[in-house]
């Protein structure tokens, strides 16, 4: 289970990879469905997902370490890790503008990350299910945060949010360059085939990137409009 060079295999749309994808939505579902009911055990969902995605982060470098792996490229310095130190701080301290960075970076591209995953471990591996549970716990915390703590997120955050990303690419990019790395994937795709590796080579990469990661951040958006314009037509109905 712990193996460095066992369990290797894994399979895109492999049975096993079906189900894990069909669990995480039927709880996103679940959570959605059954979020009156589920109001009592806020707490309870709000510690437990803080604590997975704590355990996900250190676990992962403690098996790095303990299997002479770890290296300067397993910083935790990828837009998952940064999304994890994002809702971490949001379970400590609410703070509007990091949900916005969180709900852009946080909803589809893990989603997308499980979907065509950069992994060799097959099931039960603890690679193949610290990967996919840290994937899941991510958008679950968004949804957690939408449903239980009523964040929402305007329009002109599509905009900020995207510069914001831009604005941290930038140290990661010069830090890629520096240390030979591919934090954020600046410096290629992925070594496995993900959809990065559709993003064509050289500058047309860059381009392909910011055109796919705006298209997403608009994307993202559509369900937090529509609820925010059925939140409004409630409300207005109430005021009369």
């Amino acid at each position: 289970m712990f193996s460095v060079t066992g369990m290797q295999g894994f399979e895109t749309f492999s049975l096993m990879h079906l189900v894990t994808l069909i669990l995480f939505f039927f709880t996103c579902w679940w959570l959605v469905y059954y979020r009156q009911a589920l109001r009592p055990y806020q707490k309870m969902m709000k510690w437990s997902l803080f604590a997975v995605l704590l355990a996900c982060e250190v676990t992962h470098h403690l098996w790095l370490v303990l299997t002479n792996q770890w290296e300067v490229a397993d910083l935790p310095l990828q837009l998952c890790s940064l999304s994890t130190f994002i809702a971490l701080f949001l379970f400590l301290k609410g703070n509007k503008k990091a949900f916005y960075l969180l709900y852009f970076i946080g909803t589809i591209p893990p989603i997308l990350s499980m979907v065509t995953p950069d992994m060799i471990y097959q099931f039960p591996h603890y690679r193949y299910i610290k990967y996919f549970l840290h994937h899941s716990a991510i958008p679950l915390a968004v949804v957690y945060f939408i449903l239980f703590e009523g964040y929402r997120v305007p329009k002109k955050a599509v905009l900020t949010s995207f510069m914001t990303l831009n604005v941290i690419a930038v140290p990661v990019f010069i830090l890629n360059l520096l240390l030979g790395t591919n934090f954020f994937y600046l410096a290629s795709p992925t070594e496995t085939k993900t959809l990065l590796s559709f993003f064509g080579s050289g500058v047309w990469y860059y381009v392909t990137l910011e055109i796919a990661a705006l298209f997403v951040f608009y994307i993202t958006f559509i369900p937090m409009h529509y609820l925010q314009k059925a939140e409004k037509k409630i409300w207005s109905g109430e005021g009369k």
